[in-house]
């Protein structure tokens, strides 16, 4: 009996520590073997990513187009973040919510994860297809969080939500970073009709936010 709750015991410690030593260390190997310069433009954006409204389809773009670095590098970075989250989520779900300040953290984003699961009912009949395609679509909070929240609302297993969320986290974000490079390369041959195109999905996007803060305020009234 002593043997057994022993090794639940370590089994638990080891399912809330691998994540973060896996995380720190691999981004530890990329700081001492990417260049200085190179490095310094890079932890700031996987830093932010972790603070929302930021997200995977504004800082991979910025790395690429603003800061120059690899579409892959970058790409493959975010998802892992993603990965990493998820990893520690479907392990320790419970767990963290007990954790003073991260627990209330959680919760208020189980809030919104109970939002997303009615926002998007598609994901619930799809299940392991859908959850691939809400991390993989760049949606707003759609990373390996809210996914791991969703997966759990819809009551996919652990197993299936980590690595659905691991195929969507790769997807999309090397969908993300070819489409920021496409996009660099097409400036340097069209500046102007570049410049036109950016103004006009600024614009686009502008509009989008306006009708949204609208609907908004008629549903409190």
């Amino acid at each position: 009996m002593k043997i057994t709750l022993k090794s639940k015991i370590l089994i638990g410690l080891v399912k809330f520590f691998a994540p973060f030593i896996l995380g720190f260390g691999v981004f530890g190997v990329l700081g001492l073997t990417l260049e200085r310069s190179l490095w310094m433009k890079f932890w700031p954006l996987i830093t932010g990513y972790f603070f929302p409204p930021l997200g995977k389809e504004t800082i991979i773009p910025s790395g690429v187009l603003v800061f120059g670095i690899p579409p892959l590098l970058m790409a493959l970075s975010v998802a892992f973040v993603d990965i990493v989250v998820a990893l520690f989520l479907v392990w320790n779900y419970d767990l963290a919510k007990k954790i003073p300040f991260l627990g209330k953290f959680m919760i208020n984003i189980e809030e919104k994860g109970k939002d997303f699961s009615q926002k998007y009912g598609w994901v619930k009949p799809l299940r392991f297809i859908g959850i691939v395609l809400f991390v993989m679509v760049p949606f707003q909070g759609s990373g390996g969080l809210v996914g791991s929240i969703v997966g759990r609302l819809i009551g996919m297993k652990p197993r299936n939500t980590f690595f659905a969320i691991t195929i969507g986290a790769i997807i999309g974000c090397l969908l993300i970073a070819t489409f920021a490079q496409a996009f660099l390369i097409f400036a340097e041959i069209n500046t102007m009709l570049t410049l036109i195109l950016v103004a006009g999905i600024a614009f686009v996007i502008i509009l989008y936010f306006i009708s949204k803060k609208q609907r908004a305020q008629k549903k409190k009234t």
